[in-house]
């Protein structure tokens, strides 16, 4: 490295001596005989001569090469040899000279030792004396040089060292025993805006936070330091306020590295060498990634992580007092609306607002996290009753009472609270919080807007509904799935004239299990879709094989589930498993729910009319137990309408059915086909045949059955009551 403004110390070197292999000798004198005679007598291996009869071509020799040792004669034709030495004073050469004169007078030798002669050798001279003189001023020579380039080297070491120091980027300061401040760079002010003088001689536990002073004072002068054994440790050192930009920090965070400087002797401490950099802004860093490890970025709140953490130490405490304590899960009502609603910016400030309400509402200790999404937990230490638990969650409660007001308008926000206990209710961490979102989730089925308490048996409920999902998943890939059938008679034509297709679930474990049970998990787990294509696939392939046996007429009725409407392939995937296995698509009739048509979601009506285009018969099913509409039956191009069960199960005679005289009606107008649903007795029947109702399917005909029971009712002579199985 160059220091800036200075030249390198190998400069001067290389400048002074070309070629430390040779030693270049320059004879000066006007004798001829003895400018051949010298280099003879003085030859040594290494040593080269040059020779001048003059100074004006000594100086001419001397402008174009540097010499070790110049031999100069003190009378020379055109100036004395005091001459030569003034040239080289005043060019600062380096060159050594030994002078070599005829003069007795003794002012001469004066005269040239004075004016930087290294030797004067007086004439007539013996060889030896002259070799010995030339031998002994190139040894001074050599050793002086060393000297010189030794010097020139500990000068540029010592100023690379000090501006290395002074530039570093880090704070190097010394203290002497005592611990007070003897040299520090310039860094200081920029750390911590003091100047260097100010610090001169103060002692460095004047700049360390009260807190740490006793850390920093233990290792700095503790009895047992060796010097050259560094320590490190993190403090603070404080900022000066006077130079303090506002907003900034008073203290500023380093890593100080701490080494013993040796006294007397080596083994005693003469002092601290010490280096600190600043940290400052990794810290920061540092704290900013622990807080959003820990942290909802959202709300500021303690995440899933942070929460469990707390929740395991408040279960450690409370088990060694003996004591309680509770965890609630809450989950705010129809967030969903919002979002989709108002956006997820305005989703966003609700949560906020709602995590700002809850802070609200609890006690000091008490710890508020959001687990993600709308769903927040709190845990409740030190509870000493149930009751302390209960009187939180109305304050909960009541506290979200008031609206929000949103960008887009006041939203009034409920939310669902499950709580549990410790150490009734569970004694880790995962099983509070997991019970206490069951206790949740049944406010939710319950209605919404209130809290419960964890009850065992919802345990068990849990248990058993995730054994059946688990099954669930499973069931189509083991062939558990069966369609059954119950035929559709009229009575007019005594006959099958029609099959609904009803859907089992024989499991391995539990038996037969009706579609109640399993369709809404189905529903929930997003399975609906293709255990509805697989009804879809059997049901018309079965169909197909009825007709090849010769009931080219029957008809096949199943249900779709609400969910498959959503879907917007279904018209398509209808339409083309009929068309594959060969169906006219009037003999598929599809089944919808009352409330679907009046929900019209996913654009119902729109797929309905696709079908009917397409030629397929649409039935609306439990029809007469929503709130049928003449409009819905004009929006909805359907060409069946079922009557429910529950109407034909409290039929009495013709006089006291005005629902179902008004249904037949109502089929009658539009030219729909009506099928009754659930006649058990023959009463029930000649009552449906009497207010015009001539197809019907019941325990009165046959309960749902294989298709090889079907096959055989299909065979059978045509009287209804051959088709009649016991109950």
């Amino acid at each position: 490295m160059v220091i800036p403004g200075e030249q390198p110390f190998y400069a001067s070197i290389a400048g002074s001596q070309p070629d430390a292999d040779v030693c270049r000798i320059l004879v000066v004198d006007d004798d001829a005989s003895l400018r051949r005679t010298l280099p003879l007598v003085l030859a040594r291996e290494g040593r080269s001569f040059d020779e001048c009869a003059s100074i004006a071509e000594a100086i001419a020799a001397l402008e174009h090469k540097h010499f070790d040792l110049i031999l100069l004669d003190y009378r020379l034709p055109d100036a004395t040899g005091l001459d030569l030495l003034d040239w080289l004073t005043s060019h600062e050469r380096e060159e050594a000279v030994i002078v070599i004169s005829g003069e007795d007078a003794i002012d001469a030798a004066i005269g040239a030792l004075r004016g930087g002669a290294d030797d004067y050798v007086r004439k007539p001279y013996h060889v030896a004396q002259l070799q010995r003189a030339v031998d002994s001023t190139l040894h001074k020579t050599t050793l002086e040089r060393a000297n010189r380039t030794m010097s020139q080297r500990l000068r540029a070491s010592e100023r690379l060292h000090r501006f290395l120091v002074e530039s570093s980027p880090d704070m190097i300061f010394t203290l002497d025993p005592e611990g007070r401040f003897s040299y520090i760079n310039p860094r200081v002010r920029q750390m911590l805006g003091y100047e260097r003088a100010a610090l001169m001689r103060r002692p460095f536990s004047t700049l360390v936070v009260a807190e740490d002073v006793d850390r920093i004072n233990s290792l700095m002068f503790a009895r047992g330091n060796t010097p050259g054994e560094s320590f490190n440790i993190e403090l603070r050192l404080r900022r000066n306020r006077e130079t303090l930009v506002e907003g900034g920090s008073e203290s500023a965070t380093v890593s100080l590295t701490g080494i013993p400087m040796p006294g007397s002797g080596g083994r005693t401490s003469n002092g601290l060498y010490g280096v600190a950099r600043d940290i400052s802004e990794r810290k920061r860093a540092e704290e900013i990634i622990t807080f959003q490890a820990y942290h909802d970025q959202l709300t500021r709140l303690p995440n899933r992580v942070l929460f469990k953490d707390r929740l395991e130490l408040a279960i450690a405490q409370a088990q060694r007092r003996t004591g309680a304590l509770a965890v609630m899960f809450i989950d705010v009502d129809r967030f969903k609306l919002v979002n989709d609603t108002f956006g997820h910016a305005e989703g966003d400030a609700l949560l906020r607002g709602i995590a700002a309400r809850l802070s609200t509402t609890l006690r000091r200790g008490d710890t508020l996290a959001r687990l993600g999404g709308d769903e927040f937990t709190v845990l409740l230490p030190d509870i000493n009753h149930p009751e302390d638990a209960e009187i939180i969650a109305r304050k909960i409660l009541d506290a979200l009472a008031p609206p929000f007001r949103l960008d887009h308008g006041d939203f009034r926000a409920t939310v669902s609270i499950g709580i549990s206990l410790f150490p009734r209710d569970g004694d880790t961490a995962e099983d509070l919080t997991r019970h206490a979102d069951i206790a949740m989730y049944q406010v939710k089925r319950s209605g919404k807007n209130a809290f419960r308490f964890f009850d065992p048996e919802l345990n068990t409920h849990y248990r058993e509904r995730i054994a059946l999902e688990n099954d669930l998943r499973l069931a189509l890939e083991r062939s558990e799935f069966e369609l059954y059938y119950q035929p559709q008679v009229s009575m007019k034509a005594a006959r099958v004239v029609g099959m609904e297709a009803l859907l089992r679930w024989n499991h391995p474990a539990h038996g037969r299990i009706g579609p109640a049970t399993f369709i809404p998990v189905a529903e929930e787990m997003g399975l609906i879709g293709d255990i509805s294509h697989w009804v879809l696939e059997e049901a018309c392939a079965q169909l197909a094989r009825w007709r090849a046996d010769g009931f080219e007429d029957l008809r096949m009725s199943l249900n779709l589930s609400p969910h498959d409407f959503s879907r917007t392939d279904i018209v398509d995937m209808v339409t083309e498993c009929v068309s594959r296995n060969q169906l006219p698509p009037a003999q598929v009739e599809l089944e919808i729910t009352e409330s679907m048509m009046m929900q019209d979601t996913a654009g119902v009506a729109t797929k309905v009319k696709a079908m009917r285009e397409a030629g397929l018969s649409v039935a609306i099913d439990d029809f007469g137990t929503g709130y049928s509409a003449l409009a819905y039956l004009q929006k909805f191009p359907v060409s069946t309408l079922k009557i429910d069960r529950s109407f034909v199960r409290d039929l009495d005679g013709p006089s006291t059915n005005p629902i179902i005289s008004a249904i037949t009606g109502i089929a009658r107008g539009f030219g729909l086909h009506l099928i009754a649903e659930g006649v058990e007795h023959a009463e029930q029947a000649e009552t449906l045949r009497i207010l015009g109702c001539d197809v019907m399917q019941g325990y009165l005909f046959a309960r749902p059955g294989t298709a090889a029971q079907a096959t055989g009712w299909l065979e059978a002579v045509p009287q209804p009551d051959l088709l009649r199985r016991p109950a």
